[in-house]
Order: structure tokens, then C-alpha cells, then sequence
């Protein structure tokens, strides 16, 4: 053990870098239609960390030890015959023994079954027969751990809006019986709003709505290994995943260059490009390769060009401002708003000039 310290911080890290995946892998076993019981048990590990931790010290592999306790609490309550027979999945009669009910539950915190609960649990959450926007809004709030009012802050509008479309989404779940799966069939469908969750949880840890924070780096971190899972898997590996993750990447690669000492935001003409992240940058350009497709490009295709036109160019003025108006010119056609039409117009006076 480590002697105590910022106990509620650590924990605060930690529920956004594993409660996602203590819900994925414990719905996997629940079943959607038992989603709360799975959030639960996760809300119950957390808070016994920040209770015993405090007083015990941290212990030198704390997620370790959050698994531990989420494997314990989920074998004491399946054991009582009533939750095990509430349990209707492809695993559940594994469950309804003592012989297979703990290796079937340790089995499926092993780092292989984590990532695949996570698939599993994203593209369940993007079910077509959910509202888009809550699709968007159970993912975000389920498996990447964000307040109801940071989601109502992405979408623009209040958190009794977003608080009613959490519940729904729940409601779906429950009366449709509705299983976690890969849907092959229907993977177009569902991706979209997979890589728009995504999206939004990075644009919310790189320009933060938080009181406290301007950057919050572990969201970006969140999104990009959410979003790197995705590549790696042979399903959902198709170039507009790649697209995006060459955005993230372009995008992080500013990270230590955007706040001075008072860590105010340092616009993009006066940062010192030297604490630019290279690898970073070799990786989103990788990654953009990687993403070229027949079938066009997507806005995560265009968005990332922008990223990468500014990350290549020596310094401000140097950019090809004429290229990158011309994308944006393209970028509104497919994804008209406000501010891309008022960046169209800025970069329009850059490219003049």
C-alpha cells in the first residue's frame, strides 16, 4: 500500500478510465434489460474505494483492485436464485451454477473479454430503434462516464432534455429485450452515431465545459482508446473509424502547446509549434492514409485534413490557407452549422491575404 493521498482525485480518475469498462463487462452479464444493476454495482466499487482508501492508503494496483471488488460484489448477488433466473443471455446458464458461475465471471474481466464487452456495449447503446440523439446520450453517459450536464452542453440544450432521453433509451431496453451484440447487418447504421458519441467526448475533453478545467486530457484519452478499439477490430476497422482517430491524434498532438502558465487558451498563430507532439502527428498522418475509401470522404475525413494541413505547415503563415478554405467549402455541403460556415469565412480572408 501507498500511503493516502488525493484519494477523491484518483478516484475521480479512475471512474472515468474504468467505470465504462466495469459497465460494459457487467452488463455483458446482466443483460441490458438489468443496466441499472450493472451501473450500481459499479457506483457501489467506486464508493467503497473512496471509503477505504482513505483510510487505508491506495493500494499499489488500484484498478486491479476496483476488478476485484466488482467480481465479488457481482458473484454475492448472483447467487441469490432470483437474480440468476432474471438473466436471459447467452451466458446465463453459466450462471445459474456454483461450478461455472465464478470462472464465468472472472473470465469476463480478462482484458480480451473487457474490449469486446466494450463493442458490444457501444454498438448495443446505437440500437436503430433508439432516437439517434439518445443513442448518442446513453453511450456518453454509460460507458464514458460524462455528467448529464457535459452531454447537455454537446447537444446544446438542457439536462432535463438529455436526463429524458437517457431513461427512454433505458425504457427500450427493458420492454424490447433488446441483446448486447455486433450487428454485421446493420453496422453502417449503428457506427455513425458510435463515431459521433466518440467524437463528442473528445470535443468535450479538448475544449472543456468544465469550471475548472479548459483541457481535460483523460476524456481525449477516453475517446481515442475507444476510438483505437474500434480500428483494431476486423468490424468496425473501416476508414471512417481511422478518420477520426487520425483527428484525435492531430488534435492531441497540441495539447502541451495550448495553455500558457495561467493556463489561459494560446491561440493557434502564437503557439510554440516546437512542443507540438511529432509522433502524434506521424501517427494522425498514419491513421489518414489509412482511412482513404472509394466510397468519399466523411466530415471526419475533412476535418482531420484541416488538422493535418496545420500540423504540417512550418509555421502560421506557411499554412495553405487556400486548400484549407476549400475543404471547409466542402466540409458545410455535408455538414452545415454556424461555426464551420464562420470558420469557411475566416480561413476565405487568410486564403485573400
Amino acid at each position: 500500500m501507498t500511503q493516502p493521498g488525493n484519494v477523491h482525485q484518483l478516484v475521480g480518475h479512475l471512474f472515468r478510465q474504468e467505470a465504462g469498462k466495469m459497465a460494459a463487462v457487467l452488463t455483458r452479464i446482466f443483460g441490458l434489460h438489468n443496466i441499472e444493476q450493472a451501473e450500481d454495482i459499479v457506483q457501489d466499487t467506486l464508493l467503497q474505494a473512496l471509503s477505504a482508501w482513505k483510510f487505508k492508503g491506495i493500494p499499489e494496483n488500484p484498478q486491479a483492485w476496483l476488478y476485484t471488488v466488482a467480481k465479488n460484489k457481482t458473484v454475492d448477488l448472483l447467487r441469490t436464485q432470483k437474480r440468476r433466473h432474471e438473466i436471459e443471455n447467452d451466458i446465463s446458464v453459466l450462471l445459474k451454477t456454483e461450478w461455472t458461475l465464478v470462472p464465468t465471471v472472472k473470465n469476463h474481466f480478462l482484458k480480451n473479454e473487457i474490449d469486446d464487452s466494450q463493442l458490444r456495449m457501444i454498438f448495443a447503446c446505437c440500437h436503430p430503434s433508439i432516437p439517434y440523439e439518445s443513442q448518442i446520450a446513453l453511450t456518453l453517459k454509460t460507458l464514458c462516464g460524462l455528467s448529464t450536464s457535459e452531454i447537455a452542453s454537446g447537444f446544446l440544450t438542457n439536462e432535463e432534455t438529455i436526463s429524458k432521453r437517457i431513461y427512454r433509451a433505458k425504457e427500450k431496453f427493458k420492454t424490447e429485450n433488446i441483446q448486447l451484440e455486433v450487428p454485421v447487418n446493420d453496422l453502417e447504421t449503428r457506427l455513425d452515431a458510435v463515431l459521433k458519441s466518440l467524437y463528442l467526448l473528445f470535443n468535450e475533453g479538448y475544449n472543456s465545459n468544465s469550471t475548472n478545467e479548459i483541457i481535460r486530457e483523460d476524456l481525449c484519452s477516453e475517446a481515442m482508446r475507444l476510438c483505437i478499439l474500434l480500428t483494431e477490430n476486423e468490424i468496425t476497422g473501416q476508414p471512417q473509424s481511422f478518420a477520426l482517430l487520425s483527428l484525435m491524434c492531430l488534435q492531441a498532438s497540441r495539447f502541451d502547446a495550448r495553455l500558457d502558465d495561467q493556463g489561459e487558451i494560446i491561440l493557434l498563430k502564437d503557439q510554440d509549434r516546437s512542443k507540438w507532439n511529432s509522433k502524434l502527428i506521424g501517427k494522425g498522418i498514419e491513421y489518414l492514409k489509412q482511412s482513404q475509401s472509394k466510397q468519399g470522404a466523411t466530415e471526419y475525413h475533412l476535418e482531420a485534413s484541416i488538422a493535418a494541413c496545420h500540423a504540417l505547415a512550418e509555421d502560421f503563415d506557411a499554412t495553405n490557407w487556400k486548400y484549407i478554405y476549400n475543404v471547409y467549402c466542402e466540409l458545410s455541403m455535408i455538414k452545415p452549422s454556424p461555426v464551420i460556415e464562420m470558420n469557411k469565412q475566416c480561413f476565405g480572408v487568410c486564403r485573400d491575404h
